[in-house]
């Protein structure tokens, strides 16, 4: 098992992955900011419009992007003459600053004195959603937890089966039924499980795409009322999967996922595969909802906590 960081508290390797994960993002943003300040000495409103147009380019979104313009036009109007020299470090302290309107996962982006700490994860097939699940739970693994997964998309054989063989790569426990069966009765044994065996965390797995957004919010309120009847307040945490390498599309499925269940927080996955990144950016801010855990690669350990500040010190380092 390869070594991870305590949470919120990234290893050098993590800390490496990162910054080459978001490596397609980070030159695809500088290339489109080098060509908008090209000969130019200081901020003007070509310049802007200039920066405007990569920040769009990156998925960061027309309406966080705008924000930001608005922020460095109100500098530039204080500071009269804004030297394009200064404007990396300048981006760098809005953005930032943007993503303070999001909560900042910290250290520990659960918490863990409820027990068990029952997570739902939700999210549209493909975007990698069990795999987010497995390696999260080897995360907690390594972290001691005892952890429990529970196999709640039972529409889809290869979710059950492919949860399953995260389960034994992580080393941890699964509850399943037979493909076909409801998913609010797997979560009940899930959960009923977990209260026996003393367990930390439970991770449930809910059904990637359903006939409709009616059917969706249905089936997620049905798991929802069934973990209460042995949790009354759960689940605890709500995590929404998205692939960042969708770009506009991700904003997409956040909305039509907020709008079914109420989501809690957000992973996005694939950003080492993709020039989006800004993505991250434009959800965080466009949502309010945190963003918990970003995937920058493959490896069970390339799936980091979400550090706001390590994230954008990534992009313009």
């Amino acid at each position: 098992m390869a070594l991870f960081g305590l949470f919120g508290s990234k290893s050098k390797e993590e800390k490496q992955a990162l910054s080459e994960g978001l490596d397609k993002t980070k030159k695809s943003i500088f290339d489109k900011l080098s060509r908008a300040i090209v000969g130019k000495s200081k901020v003007d409103d070509d310049v802007l419009d200039g920066i405007e147009e990569a920040l769009i380019a990156s998925d960061i979104g027309v309406e966080t992007t705008l924000r930001i313009i608005e922020r460095l036009e109100g500098r530039v109007a204080k500071d009269k003459f804004m030297n394009t020299g200064e404007l990396n470090s300048i981006l760098k302290e809005e953005i930032e600053a943007l993503l303070d309107a999001g909560e900042e996962s910290g250290d520990m982006p659960f918490n863990f004195e409820k027990r068990p700490y029952v997570i739902m994860v939700v999210g549209v097939n493909g975007v990698g959603k069990t795999t987010t699940i497995g390696k999260l739970a080897a995360r907690l693994k390594s972290s001691g937890k005892r952890v429990i997964l529970g196999a709640a998309d039972t529409f889809r054989a290869a979710a059950v089966d492919q949860l399953t063989i995260w389960s034994e790569r992580a080393g941890v426990e699964i509850v399943k039924q037979q493909m076909g069966s409801d998913p609010a009765s797997v979560a009940y044994d899930t959960i009923s499980r977990a209260i026996s065996v003393g367990a930390d965390v439970v991770l449930i797995d809910t059904a990637g795409r359903l006939h409709n957004k009616v059917n969706l919010m249905n089936e997620l309120t049905k798991i929802r009322n069934v973990m209460k009847k042995l949790i009354p307040d759960a689940p605890h945490d709500v995590l929404l999967v998205l692939d960042g390498s969708t770009g506009q599309n991700a904003y997409q499925q956040a909305k039509e996922f907020t709008k079914a269940t109420d989501v809690t927080s957000l992973a996005v996955t694939k950003l080492d595969g993709t020039a989006k990144g800004g993505v991250v950016i434009g959800i965080s801010d466009q949502f309010r909802i945190p963003v918990k855990f970003i995937g920058v690669g493959e490896k069970i350990e390339d799936l980091q906590v979400f550090s706001k500040k390590e994230f954008v010190e990534s992009l313009f380092r």
